[in-house]
């Protein structure tokens, strides 16, 4: 493998976090992998904007959930870009539904939701694993304060980002010591993908969550990718950590 320069996998970053996040690691030089399930077009337009900063990218179609489709990515970043210095596992899915509908989610949604959720995560890590330990590398898992409060877009999302949490745990302890892994726990994010479930109730939504926060203030995607490069990249003696990014929403619910 070719020691520099250094190259970041992350999944589901065609939009919001996960672009954002590949820009980010594109500022400080690194190769970068950008993968999607469905929009091409914007995969590519991610890829440009991470080419005007000098490095090399792989654009990859490609289901998380499905084993045959990771192997694929980590065989193609490999043998594009020679090595994997850092996954991210940003790919996640949802299906939105009132809390108190129990009826309103079925077995396959969360089987759907966790295929994506953690399955796809820990396959990804597996496969990645050989490469980052060659490199001391590094994996951050992209949670949600939902694994916290129990609260979100459905019942079957927020127990899905605790288990990615739990997972995030328990893979610091499996990978030790040569790949650190750590989690991310955004609050409420301004993305197309929030506006997407939310509809007509997104800026009404956004703006009592804002009330909520000790800052007042919700997190933009570049926000998030910041606290994401931090781990992957600067963190060098953190492992096993969840980085809770929520403007304060957690800590002021118990105020009184």
């Amino acid at each position: 493998m070719n020691k520099e320069p250094k190259t970041a996998v992350v999944t589901g970053s065609s939009s919001g976090v996960g672009a954002a996040s590949c820009i980010e690691f594109a500022k400080r030089g690194w190769n970068v992998v950008i993968n999607y399930s469905q929009n091409k077009s914007e995969a590519y337009e991610v890829a440009e904007k991470c080419k005007s900063f000098g490095v090399d990218t792989l654009v990859c179609k490609a289901n998380v959930a499905i084993e045959a489709d990771c192997k694929r990515m980590i065989d193609e970043t490999i043998k594009t870009l020679g090595r994997i210095d850092v996954l991210v596992n940003n790919a996640g899915t949802t299906r939105y539904c009132n809390y108190d509908n129990l009826e309103g989610l079925s077995k396959k949604d969360f089987q759907d939701i966790y295929e994506v959720n953690v399955i796809g995560a820990y396959q990804m890590v597996k496969l990645a694993a050989p490469y980052l330990k060659i490199v001391n590398g590094a994996i951050v898992n992209i949670s949600s304060i939902s694994a916290i409060s129990g609260v979100g877009s459905s019942i079957a999302y927020a127990a899905s980002k605790g288990a990615l949490s739990t997972m995030t745990l328990s893979l610091a302890h499996a990978l030790a010591p040569n790949i650190r892994v750590n989690g991310v726990c955004p609050g409420f994010i301004q993305t197309r993908w929030t506006k997407g479930f939310l509809g007509d109730r997104y800026e009404s939504v956004k703006k009592n969550i804002e009330k909520s926060c000790l800052i007042n203030k919700t997190s933009l995607p570049e926000d998030i990718a910041k606290g994401i490069v931090y781990l992957a990249v600067d963190a060098v003696t953190t492992s096993g950590q969840l980085l809770t990014i929520d403007g304060g929403q957690l800590v002021n619910q118990g105020k009184i």
